[in-house]
């Protein structure tokens, strides 16, 4: 059975990695804890309990979107992306663009690239992972933002090839 002290404890810890996600399992009871930008308790449940002193937190659903921008997004025609080169996230991990806090960004949208151009920063576990372009051609979009939480296979940029 958790200990309210237990959750508290495992929250911070969650929040303090860059692990996305824990689900533990024990004496008939789960707790799954998700960070897709700050932790919060998602599930716990406890079949078969008379009582139980946990909470069970659920997300707040999303607000729904105003009607302006339904129309908006129903207005905007889809891109085509299908001739450009997405650059993905070979890990999980935590999104840079610049080397430094102080330091201009290694690419910005419109620059030009070879395929050992360093486009960005990854860091996992304290370890700082330059992730180069792999490919000839010029930056169309940068799809995260600085400081974000990336996971494995998830696009960050797209370079139109030359």
């Amino acid at each position: 059975m958790f200990k309210l002290s237990e959750i508290k404890e495992l929250i911070k810890l969650v929040d303090q990695t860059t692990v996305h996600e824990l689900e533990i399992e024990n004496e008939g009871m789960r707790l799954s804890i998700r960070k897709p930008g700050r932790t919060e308790v998602v599930n716990v449940q406890a079949p078969h309990l008379t009582h139980t002193y946990l909470p069970q937190a659920v997300p707040a659903p999303a607000p729904a979107p105003s009607a302006a921008v339904a129309e908006e997004t129903k207005a905007a025609p889809a891109a085509d992306t299908s001739n450009l080169h997405r650059i993905v996230s070979p890990m999980v991990g935590t999104f840079y663009r610049a080397p430094s806090p102080d330091a201009s960004s290694f690419v910005n949208v419109g620059d030009r690239v070879n395929d050992k151009t360093v486009v960005c920063i990854l860091e996992a576990m304290k370890l700082m992972n330059p992730l180069e372009a792999e490919v000839k051609g010029e930056i169309v979009d940068i799809l995260v933002e600085n400081g974000q939480l990336v996971e494995f296979g998830q696009p960050l940029f797209l370079v139109k090839p030359e």
